[in-house]
């Protein structure tokens, strides 16, 4: 009987460290863009370049394996972002993603005349990471909101 509780005890205590190890992560937490660049500029469609910058407030690294997003310029949806590459991430740490999109002009110069008059302009990405660790991915969504001052139009 003294055995039986020593292995149930001992389960439990495997169980508890299993279930603390396997603690879900946190979506990463938008920090704002860097290093803005335009090319292919045409009136429909244009290739914007830039460092979008992240946290990351999980107190665990975590790889990185998939981003999907739609990213909006005050409300107008200018593009969509996808990336489908392995990085790997520090623990509190804050990153880079560099970035290439293919965005709607006439969407962005409509959200960006308040950055052509030198206002700030809301930019909104919203979308999903994949995200893991030891092998195990899960779809983390996200949805950043934040007034920024967009060098592009300087």
């Amino acid at each position: 009987m003294k055995t039986m509780y020593k292995a149930a005890g001992i389960m439990a205590l495997v169980l508890a460290v299993f279930a603390s190890a396997c603690k879900k992560p946190m979506g990463f937490e938008y920090r704002g863009i860097n290093n803005v660049q335009l090319e292919n500029v045409s009136m429909d469609k244009s290739t914007v370049i830039l460092d979008m910058l992240y946290y990351n407030p999980n107190s665990f690294g975590v790889n990185l394996k998939h981003v999907d997003c739609d990213v909006y310029v005050d409300s107008n949806f200018i593009g969509k972002y996808t990336l489908d590459t392995m990085m790997h991430i520090d623990r509190k740490a804050t990153f880079t993603i560099p970035t290439r999109m293919d965005v709607n002009m006439r969407n962005l110069l409509r959200g960006g005349l308040f950055a052509l008059l030198g206002q700030k302009v809301q930019i909104s990405v919203k979308g999903s990471t994949r995200v893991g660790k030891g092998g195990i991915f899960i779809n983390v969504p996200f949805d950043f909101t934040g007034k920024y001052d967009i060098p592009l139009f300087r």
